[in-house]
């Protein structure tokens, strides 16, 4: 600038805004890809049970970039998990995954073999994957706290969806053209998924992960070696020994005698029949026991307890005429069929389990 005046140069690069991001060194890049793939590792396990399926996470690839241009870059809708640190680390950060995904994840979620997608996104998938993200994340944050050796905690996620203008920046709390790594997974779930979860960081967050993870590795100085000249050995004539011809005394015979015994056990094979608890029945007739009469059992998913309602027929294991298994405190002691006394239900007893082994099951 000469006299007041911009250049051309100038007045572009105010326009058009510096293209030069804030880096992060190759050693960083590999940090925060070490940071990424224990963190995903632990994860893909909470996700395994909370759907039922494999999951695995490929190896992270980290990327320095801004907001503005990795959406730009993302051809399909997205649905973004904001998640805030509570303790450890100041900042937040974002997980991206496609929203065909989300709603597979979801009907897994609730009971299904996630292929009943519906065509719009609501509500219902929002919450289920904040809650698996909420879960993932966790046990992610877990695995963190231990490799950095300070605890790190999250606050319940956030799940963002698209709007028809795009991203709203205002909503994440971040800049469009602010500067962040992208580190991304290749997630398979079962034969269901095969696509792409991103782990969006600002580049101060993951400058701290970075350092806390650094550590200074202790300097060793090497202690100077002094040189000392060694005496010179003098031989010294070793004079004659006078041999006495009195004979040794045998040293054993010089140490304290012990008188040693064998050691003697009890022996308990006359006891063996011996009983010294008391088996008297009447202690503990007084005992209360919960009778229950089980007609049969069955399994259902959740999605198919939610369904039922009045008038619905819940089919059991058990075939008609077939005895009724009767528990004492939940454990079978018997068998019998359904009677009528009077005007109330009872059970006759057909069959009952050996008394020791009834004694066994309470």
């Amino acid at each position: 600038m000469a006299d007041g005046l911009l250049s051309q140069d100038e007045i572009d690069a105010l326009l058009n805004g510096s293209d030069e991001l804030d880096e992060l060194t190759p050693e960083e890049i590999d940090a925060m890809g070490e940071i990424g793939n224990i963190s995903m590792g632990t994860a893909a396990t909470t996700l395994y049970t909370l759907l039922g399926q494999k999951v695995t996470i490929t190896t992270p690839k980290v990327e320095v970039t801004t907001l503005k241009k990795m959406y730009d870059d993302i051809t399909v809708p997205h649905v973004l998990i904001k998640i805030s640190y509570k303790t450890g680390i100041e900042g937040m950060n974002l997980l991206a995954i496609k929203e065909e995904d989300v709603k597979i994840i979801t009907d897994l979620m609730m009971g299904g073999d996630g292929t009943n997608v519906s065509d719009e996104l609501t509500d219902m998938h929002l919450s289920a994957i904040s809650e698996a993200m909420n879960q993932m994340v966790g046990s992610s944050s877990t695995s963190l706290s231990q490799m950095l050796g300070e605890t790190i905690d999250i606050q319940p996620p956030e799940a963002i969806r698209n709007n028809s203008d795009g991203i709203d920046y205002d909503e994440i709390g971040l800049d469009s053209d602010e500067t962040i790594t992208v580190t991304s997974f290749q997630m398979k779930i079962g034969e269901l998924i095969d696509s792409e979860i991103m782990q969006i960081m600002p580049i101060e967050v993951s400058r701290q992960l970075v350092e806390k993870l650094s550590q200074p590795e202790e300097e060793i100085v090497d202690e100077p070696v002094v040189e000392r000249e060694l005496e010179p050995i003098v031989e010294t004539p070793t004079p004659a020994k006078t041999v006495s011809a009195t004979p040794r005394e045998n040293p054993i015979q010089n140490e304290r005698k012990v008188n040693a015994q064998p050691l003697e056990l009890n022996n308990f094979s006359d006891n063996i029949d011996t009983k010294y608890y008391n088996n008297d029945i009447e202690l503990i007739k007084e005992v209360p026991l919960e009778i229950t009469v089980e007609l049969g059992r069955t399994h259902k998913k959740i999605s198919e307890i939610l369904e039922v309602g009045e008038g619905t027929i819940i089919e059991l294991n058990s075939i008609v005429g077939e005895s009724l298994n009767i528990l004492a405190n939940g454990k079978m002691i018997a068998k019998g069929e359904v009677v009528v006394v009077d005007e109330n239900y009872g059970v006759r007893i057909t069959d009952i389990i050996k008394p020791e082994k009834i004694i066994e099951r309470i």
